[in-house]
């Protein structure tokens, strides 16, 4: 359980949690509102994560062949789709992030870093497993030494109320942090099939990175609140803490296991379709498309990014957790034969839908075509667009129940076939 809730720690102290932050502030509300907000998503996203990782330590095989006992082999193809996709973007933002604290901590331009960044990623991904066990057992400890020091010089500023922020409601804030977990979803059993009991992956994952997300957020909030009354971002807020400066490039270093861990998850997940494909090439190529992708994306698409991930994975979750913990022991099957199950897409496509009518994703601005459609359904529907509702929880219970309908009447009859 300790080296996982190691890993898990590590990859949740990342960077881009603290510039996340600016969208879960909910403006002239103390500050302690939003952190709640922080740890209500924290929670529901990390016991989510750690259910999904369990899952993965007890069947032994990474996420997307695991998602073969839920939808078949062929149609477990989709969410391999959608996952390589969240993945690559993944890298790019964590490259992007790298290049641009890096940039302006040794004010330099910022193409060199996206390179050696993007270099550095694809060279952890060919010798992961070597890689995880520094990063659990070393890393984690020289960044929670700058996130300490960090903490220590936020604190001993004021810290008023902020007047600017993201975040509409308590509920659409959290659904920002509920986001971060939940995107580690269809890569947790890539890691936690190498635990040892399931018992062990659900503590370390939710532990870990729930802790981890926590602190960072939180240490976004306040240094916004402490050095953002300027109009600053995070990375600029960070940067003017003394010897900020030395504590961001640890945090930069640190930040190349998560471009890393999605490098190396895209190989493995895009395995699940051509099996025999040589992970190392998928991980250089896949390395390479974040890198140019890096050179030419800013940090601005980043929270329409969140809320998609958020829209796509979290009922993806709910009806793997339903469907498994509904089924015998042993019976889930992930070989290359597993039937297909596409009655199982429609709780996953019913819980995407219940998301975008609570909120609606947008793309291009609130005046683009996908985010104009799904506000007219809302008013079609009645639904008030101000309504604060969690989207996250709108959307797990809806592809909750569905599944329990889809699967349960199934298990019903076949248990008393086999008591007959």
């Amino acid at each position: 359980m300790r080296d996982a809730a190691g890993l898990w720690g590590n990859l949740g102290i990342s960077l881009l949690l603290p510039v996340a932050a600016v969208f879960v502030v909910l403006p002239g509300r103390p500050l302690a509102v939003t952190i709640g907000a922080i740890v209500v998503g924290a929670v529901v996203g990390a016991l989510l994560l750690g259910a999904a990782s369990a899952v993965g330590a007890r069947e032994r095989v990474p996420g997307m062949v695991l998602l073969r006992g839920l939808l078949g082999r062929r149609t477990s193809y989709l969410p391999t789709a959608f996952n390589l996709v969240q993945c690559i973007g993944w890298a790019t933002f964590e490259i992007v992030i790298i290049a641009e604290a890096a940039s302006r901590v040794l004010d330099a331009p910022r193409w060199p870093f996206v390179v050696a960044a993007g270099v550095l990623a694809t060279a952890m991904a060919l010798r992961p497993l070597g890689v995880v066990r520094v990063l659990a057992r070393y890393a984690v400890w020289a960044a929670l030494a700058a996130i300490v020091y960090l903490y220590v010089q936020v604190l001993a500023e004021p810290l008023p109320p902020l007047e600017g922020g993201g975040a509409t409601s308590f509920w659409t804030a959290a659904d920002i942090v509920i986001a971060l977990p939940v995107s580690w979803f269809p890569l947790a059993a890539d890691y936690t099939r190498h635990v040892r009991s399931g018992r062990a992956a659900f503590a370390g994952a939710s532990v870990g990175y729930g802790l981890a997300t926590v602190a960072m957020f939180t240490l976004g909030v306040l240094a916004l609140a402490a050095y953002g009354s300027a109009g600053l971002d995070v990375i600029d807020a960070l940067l003017l803490v003394p010897l900020g400066a030395v504590a961001v490039l640890v945090l930069v270093t640190v930040e190349l296991d998560e471009a890393f861990a999605n490098v190396y998850s895209t190989a493995v997940s895009a395995q699940n379709v051509v099996a025999r494909l040589d992970r190392r090439v998928l991980a250089v190529a896949v390395g390479t498309v974040a890198t140019l992708l890096a050179l030419t994306f800013d940090i601005a698409a980043y929270e329409p990014f969140l809320f998609l991930i958020g829209a796509v994975f979290v009922p993806l979750v709910g009806v793997l957790l339903v469907a498994y913990w509904l089924h015998p022991r042993g019976s889930w099957d992930t070989s290359d034969r597993a039937p297909a199950r596409p009655l199982l897409l429609l709780p996953w496509a019913a819980g995407f839908v219940a998301y975008q009518l609570t909120l609606p994703t947008f793309f291009g601005g609130p005046g683009a075509g996908w985010t104009a459609w799904w506000a007219q359904r809302q008013v079609d529907l009645g639904i008030d667009p101000a309504n604060g509702w969690s989207a996250s929880l709108v959307s797990l219970a809806v592809a909750a129940v569905l599944t329990l309908l889809v699967v349960g009447p199934g298990l019903v009859r076949r248990r008393r076939g086999a008591r007959a």
